[in-house]
């Protein structure tokens, strides 16, 4: 009887020293083994990736690119994203795939499909007439600005003379500002027949936006695309671009090499054209969208409003020159539609403050791909053929596959 009370409580001590030298197991949250496994990769794009990752690292290599981020969308598969590179020549901090950049152009592509969404909802029609919002509207020819409507803003098809005051933009004028400039613009063309690319006559959609919204732009585009895509990082405010802990910074090239630059708000005043920040996951997000893979977000017709083909930009400069005929380019509602051979790409290009982007897409194959890079490199221009050089040849079996 002693002895058991005395060996009692040297095995309850023992067992709650060896309880407490146990490991902790972690905690598995409730239905953490069902969540889907992606399904495997067909091997054929497994080695398109792989062959296009040996391009974009050689590449960065041979052009000394700061900075770039690549993601590319297979149907509803984020299949490959990376970052490359620095977010600031000479410190440390890699680009990663939320690193925010600033996309320029490619902001036009949201505020095409923001519109399409609208007029959808009925709230605007692309017929409407531009003085019908913006009264105080007009152009050097009265009755062209009377006649002028929605469509002819997005679609580039204004009749004012290219790029006209992106001068002012750049400056930080408001937008009523460069609105009363319009009638000193001597016109290029009638109205929906003439291409002739904008930047201050493409942002006249904010404002009316704005008018059928009840909303400022920038809080219509974060409710309608940026939330419900949880594209997490994406803005079009300079402070958000900031103020991040994770932004990629722009360069410029300076004797032997690339330097740092500083954010400016240039185009922040105009973000329909090119106010647009996000990070390399929040375009991949988007791209599965424009390959039409949310369409409780994003209906089909509201992307075949926007991708639809309206003008042909044959006289502007070439778009991936060598890979793409002048004359097989056209310009829809914030896009750019290419023809080659057999393939429609729906694409746009983006430079700001030294930042340089591309998207392109082939929404019949259902692949996409964007690209972000801090700087103004040679391989802007050259790594969306590359892309579809690549997948083309793996796509119609040029491309030898072991099993």
């Amino acid at each position: 009887m002693k002895n058991t009370r005395i060996i009692a409580p040297i095995l309850f001590a023992l067992f709650v020293l060896i309880s407490c030298s146990q490991p902790e197991q972690p905690v598995v949250p409730m239905g953490a083994f069902l969540r889907p496994t992606p399904p495997p990769l067909d091997p054929r794009l497994e080695v398109f990736l792989k062959d296009y990752n040996r391009y974009f690292e050689d590449s960065m290599i041979l052009t000394q690119t700061p900075g770039a981020a690549v993601v590319i969308v297979k149907d509803s598969q984020i299949v490959f994203i990376r970052g490359y590179g620095l977010r600031a020549e000479g410190r440390p901090e890699r680009v990663d795939e939320h690193t925010i950049f600033r996309v320029g152009s490619l902001s036009k592509g949201f505020t095409g499909i923001l519109t399409a969404m609208e007029v959808e909802e009925n709230k605007l029609e692309w017929t409407d007439k531009v003085q019908k919002y913006l009264p105080d509207f007009n152009m050097s020819d009265p009755e062209q600005a009377q006649r002028l409507e929605v469509r002819h803003l997005l679609t580039q098809t204004t009749g004012l003379p290219y790029h006209s005051f992106s001068n002012y933009i750049e400056k930080g004028f408001s937008q009523n500002f460069v609105m009363q400039q319009y009638p000193l613009a001597k016109l290029a063309g009638k109205e929906g027949v003439y291409f002739s690319y904008q930047n201050a006559a493409f942002s006249l959609i904010e404002p009316i936006l704005e008018q059928v919204s009840g909303k400022p732009f920038n809080e219509l585009l974060a409710e309608k695309i940026f939330k419900p895509l949880h594209m997490a990082n994406a803005s079009s405010d300079y402070d958000d671009m900031v103020n991040s802990l994770n932004h990629a910074l722009p360069h410029r090239y300076r004797g032997l090499g690339w330097e740092a630059d500083s954010i400016t708000h240039r185009y922040y005043n105009f973000a329909a054209a090119g106010g647009v920040n996000a990070s390399i996951s929040d375009m991949g997000e988007w791209l599965k969208a424009l390959l039409g893979q949310k369409p409780s977000i994003i209906s089909s017709s509201v992307l075949k409003d926007a991708f639809t083909p309206v003008i042909a930009t044959g006289l502007e400069r070439p778009v991936l020159r060598g890979f793409i005929d002048r004359d097989s380019a056209y310009y829809a509602k914030g896009w750019r539609i290419l023809e080659h051979g057999t393939d429609t790409l729906v694409y746009h290009a983006g430079f700001v403050n030294n930042f340089h982007s591309e998207i392109a897409m082939n929404r019949r194959d259902g692949i996409g791909i964007c690209v972000l890079f801090n700087a103004p490199s040679p391989m802007a221009g050259k790594c969306i053929a590359a892309f579809f050089r690549r997948w083309e040849k793996v796509r119609d079996g040029l491309v030898k596959v072991q099993s």
